[in-house]
């Protein structure tokens, strides 16, 4: 599959809340990279796609646009509209992504938006008050780090 027809399938497999489609479009050696998790490799950026989805694509709304690539990278904006936590706070998070390709599929994928604006939408006050602080971004990768760990220990990780 040519990488822009690559990046088009991952993000319309998101939009459906299809954590399996997303995945097919991954190297089985993927790097992620996001403010939120950090780096992820292989198996722990496919269980991610799978954690975040599992049970979430009912409410979740994914559009992208924007998608660019040659032979070797691309890119593409996309915004993701849920409710987060608790407390269910309505977040608009819109993100760009870079892509590098090998043997025709996402080797390394990087996600870019801005932590504050993500914590002031997803925890309200505390969000506001410390959201640009390296301590609450750090607090904030710890927590999501170690759902992940525990999602990973109970479900068999993806392919």
């Amino acid at each position: 599959m040519d990488s822009v027809n690559c990046i088009t399938t991952f993000y319309t497999a998101f939009a459906r809340g299809d954590s399996a489609g997303m995945i097919a479009c991954y190297h089985p050696d993927v790097t992620f990279r996001d403010p939120v998790f950090g780096e992820l490799h292989g198996p722990e950026a496919r269980g991610m796609w799978e954690m975040l989805l599992s049970g979430k694509s009912a409410e979740l709304q994914v559009d992208f646009a924007n998608v660019q690539s040659d032979a070797d990278t691309g890119s593409a904006d996309w915004t993701a509209r849920y409710h987060f936590g608790k407390d269910r706070r309505p977040v608009v998070n819109e993100v760009h992504a870079r892509f590098r390709f090998r043997d025709g599929l996402i080797y390394e994928h990087t996600d870019s938006f801005s932590s504050y604006r993500w914590a002031r939408q997803a925890l309200g006050p505390v969000g506001w008050l410390l959201g640009w602080t390296p301590f609450l971004r750090a607090k904030v990768r710890a927590t999501a780090r170690q759902k992940l760990t525990d999602y990973l220990s109970t479900c068999a990780p993806a392919p």
